[in-house]
């Protein structure tokens, strides 16, 4: 499972495997009337996650302070995800960084605004101070 697959998992929980059949569900939405399934389906979109509450439960429940609203690493931390160096560069290779890698500061403020964006396209709700 990618990096990005494991962040929508631990906050969307079973929805996460639905998430990425949503842009697929969008040209079936023309037609919910004919298709209850697909009605159902587009159900999913319009249920939204509050990733903020869902991340500042995780935060408590770790033994540090986190924060996740301005860290990538604190947000895999909460989520008890690996935070390493080696593991947010595959994150960025997975949501196709062009920046150098080795710049690891310039890179994690990108990752961060990446997933939060990514977080809200698939459903999440997401504070507005944090939408880019």
């Amino acid at each position: 499972m990618s990096i990005f697959g494991k962040i929508l998992g631990a906050i969307f929980g079973t929805k996460a495997e639905a998430a990425p059949a949503a842009p697929d569900a969008a040209p079936t939405a023309s037609a919910p009337a004919a298709t209850p399934a697909a009605g159902g389906g587009a159900a999913a979109p319009t249920q939204t996650v509050d990733v903020a509450a869902i991340l500042d439960k995780a935060v408590a429940a770790q033994k540090e302070k986190l924060e996740w609203r301005t860290s990538i690493v604190d947000l895999m931390k909460a989520l008890n995800l690996d935070s390493s160096l080696a593991a947010r560069k595959e994150l960025a290779k997975e949501l196709h960084y062009d920046g150098d890698t080795n710049d690891s500061a310039k890179m994690n403020i990108w990752l961060h605004k990446q997933v939060i964006t990514k977080l809200a396209e698939n459903g999440g709700k997401v504070p507005d101070d944090l939408k880019t």
